[in-house]
């Protein structure tokens, strides 16, 4: 398809700008379409293009032209999104109005030689004008170029393409003057679970080319009622026969909720809400988990781990990307994906996020555990670090919910611990091994057989039974391994960031050790899933710690503890670890009713208000839902500005003085 460069710029409709020193509209002849609203008309058939029953055709005069808005689909793709909302789409020989956004409305526009051609996507076919009878069809490329021409005009009276708003207005302050980032850190997320666990157990997607009425569907496999989502019923609510409405976009009658395991909370637009709210760094966790993979039916990906990790990684720079897409073009978004603690500092400082990748699976390179019997080697270690290193993963989590070659996990407790339990026995052939704690430090809680573990036992084999383990503290009695004594000196020697969450209280222990004999900073709890005792040491040796996005009460007390265990040789600030995502809960509305939040209100920055985020028809409240998705952040953290009373002040100064704390904990150990 082949437009004309004249009056394209004029017609340009971008958002706001991330950094007001940044150049205005864009005007790169495809990527600055973004957002525009235009007309059409063919170099070889007169008249603009307008709807013809299904289909379109050209030979209308300008009122009776249609209109389209161009809704970028990916950095040179677009949908053209017409007044009525129906789609121009291309497919199986023919163009035709599409009412619903599917993959035959997806089109990639290039511009040679002062004209533009479209492809569709889907099927590599050239949208281009019937000579006979002027309709829009579809023909291989190069089969007539000249009917493939088409000119645009600036136009108005397009419709707005449907998305979830942002409701925050002003502009994000990155840096004071001496060129300290101030803002807030989630050390811990999982934007990409959408693919983990064979890609087919989370509802919805953080985004999609085709937009939000996609991008947030119910999973087909829990409609109509909800009662057939199994693992949702029995993650979110533990109950197998809970039910919900399904329609999610755009009413979200249900969910997302606080408690839901398995629906999409990290859609782009509310990360977006979250960054103009304060968010500066976002460490974006790459997670994944075999067994749980070859157990669930559904699946779309295979289970391998590391592949799952591949995939995700790529799946991230696809969503930045699609926001430069949204602001005209690569690197303009506010979307930007580090590898340094320059990079990042550079970024958040100009008011834009940060996004770092990590790694949190259970078998890191195929180290997993058979019958006590590591699956890799030194060599497969150093291998995959490098690949985690090349793919821009800079803080891993080593051990996470099963036992594996580096050493033992972090217990989790109550029913869930039994059914990871049973988890860690498919995976390595063991269950846990619990002894008697000999310090202070305690591993959670280790479930216990009762009546309510019968149906959960029924996934092992014949004749195996759960284990009996001794009431009071206990702790895994794996220790740190040699292979994962490697692999953390192997990170050092890298510059990587160990992250100790979901260590067993043995293996933290000695894997702080080796840390501490190097005097190694780049250490980090990320969302509180270590023994609370480790935090002095963490702070110690200029580390990092996060607590878990919880209830605002739980918190704010982490917090103040935090503050009194702070090393004052070390630059001190406070982060959250929100998990979300990853199949754990969110904070919840307070239970007495207690309304923390009034809307609007300002950013600790004082440069964007806050009002109400709104999705399709669903106005979301933190006081009555609680943390529903991950836009709600900035709201969860002025309910804790509130709740800390007289200490709210210092809250949001330590809590906005985080993402320059992990900044400079990076910059003492980067490579």
């Amino acid at each position: 398809m082949a437009f004309t460069v004249a009056g394209a710029a004029a017609a340009v409709s971008v958002p706001l700008s991330p950094n007001p020193t940044e150049p205005g509209p864009p005007t790169d002849p495809v990527y600055g379409l973004a957002g525009g609203c235009y007309t059409l008309t063919s170099d070889v058939s007169p008249g603009f293009v307008t709807r013809d029953g299904d289909g379109f055709r050209t030979g209308a005069d300008v009122d009776s032209a249609s209109r389209f808005r161009m809704q970028a689909a990916q950095l040179g793709r677009f949908l053209f999104f017409g007044a009525d909302t129906a789609m121009l789409a291309g497919e199986s020989g023919r163009v035709f109005a599409s009412p619903q956004a599917t993959p035959a409305a997806d089109w990639a526009l290039t511009f040679t030689d002062g004209a533009y051609t479209a492809t569709a996507v889907t099927t590599g076919k050239q949208l281009s004008v019937g000579r006979s009878d002027g309709r829009l069809t579809i023909t291989d490329p190069g089969a007539d170029p000249e009917a493939g021409r088409f000119r645009l005009a600036a136009a108005d009276g397009c419709a707005d393409f449907p998305e979830a708003e942002v409701n925050a207005t002003g502009m994000p302050v990155g840096a004071t003057a001496d060129g300290e980032v101030r803002g807030f850190i989630d050390a811990h997320v999982h934007m990409n679970a959408n693919e983990f666990i064979g890609g087919s157990i989370r509802c919805g997607e953080p985004y999609s080319p085709l937009g939000v009425a996609v991008a947030l569907q119910d999973c087909e496999d829990h409609k109509p009622d909800g009662l057939p989502a199994l693992l949702e019923n029995v993650l979110s609510h533990g109950n197998p026969f809970e039910s919900h409405d399904t329609t999610m976009w755009p009413s979200f009658a249900d969910v997302p909720s606080y408690d839901s395991m398995t629906h999409e909370q990290t859609y782009y637009r509310w990360v977006e809400r979250a960054w103009r709210g304060g968010l500066r760094i976002f460490t974006n966790l790459l997670v994944s988990n075999r067994v749980l993979c070859e157990l669930y039916p559904l699946r779309s990906n295979p289970c391998d781990e590391m592949e799952t990790v591949r995939i995700e990684a790529r799946q991230a720079h696809e969503i930045q990307d699609y926001v430069d897409a949204q602001y005209g073009g690569p690197g303009r978004g506010w979307f930007r994906i580090v590898s340094s603690p320059q990079q990042a500092r550079e970024v958040a400082a100009s008011g834009k996020l940060a996004v770092t990748l990590g790694m949190e699976i259970s078998e890191p390179f195929g180290c997993g555990l058979s019958g006590g019997v590591p699956q890799c080697t030194e060599q497969d270690i150093d291998a995959g670090l490098d690949e985690l290193y090349a793919m821009g993963v800079r803080q891993v989590i080593l051990t996470h919910k099963f036992d594996n070659a580096f050493g033992g996990v972090r217990f989790d407790e109550g029913l869930t611990g039994t059914a990871v339990n049973i988890g860690n026995f498919l995976g390595t052939g063991e269950f846990w091994k619990a002894e008697q704690c000999t310090g202070v430090a305690t591993d959670n809680p280790i479930g216990n057989v009762g009546d309510n573990v019968v149906e959960l036992a029924k996934s092992l084999p014949p004749g195996v039974t759960l284990p009996v383990y001794p009431e009071g503290d206990v702790c895994n009695a794996r220790d740190l391994s040699p292979l994962g004594e490697h692999a953390i000196r192997a990170m050092m020697q890298r510059g990587m960031i160990v992250d100790i969450d979901h260590m067993g209280v043995k293996t933290a222990d000695s894997a702080l050790r080796i840390l501490e004999e190097a005097k190694y900073s780049g250490v980090v709890s990320s969302h509180g899933w270590t023994d609370a005792s480790n935090y002095p040491r963490i702070y110690k040796l200029g580390g990092f710690v996060a607590s878990y996005a919880g209830p605002s009460e739980n918190f704010v007390k982490e917090w103040r503890d935090a503050r009194q265990g702070r090393d004052d040789d070390y630059y001190f600030g406070y982060g959250y670890g929100a998990d979300t995502n990853g199949f754990g809960s969110q904070p919840a509305p307070h239970k007495d009713g207690t309304r923390g939040v009034e809307y609007p209100y300002t950013t600790f920055d004082g440069g964007t208000v806050m009002n109400q985020q709104r999705a399709g028809t669903r106005v979301f409240d933190f006081n009555t839902d609680g943390l529903a998705q991950y836009g709600m952040i900035p709201d969860w953290i002025e309910d804790m500005r509130v709740y800390a009373g007289d200490d709210g002040a210092q809250f949001m100064d330590d809590m906005s003085r985080g993402a320059e704390a992990y900044l400079q904990m990076w910059e003492r150990v980067a490579k």
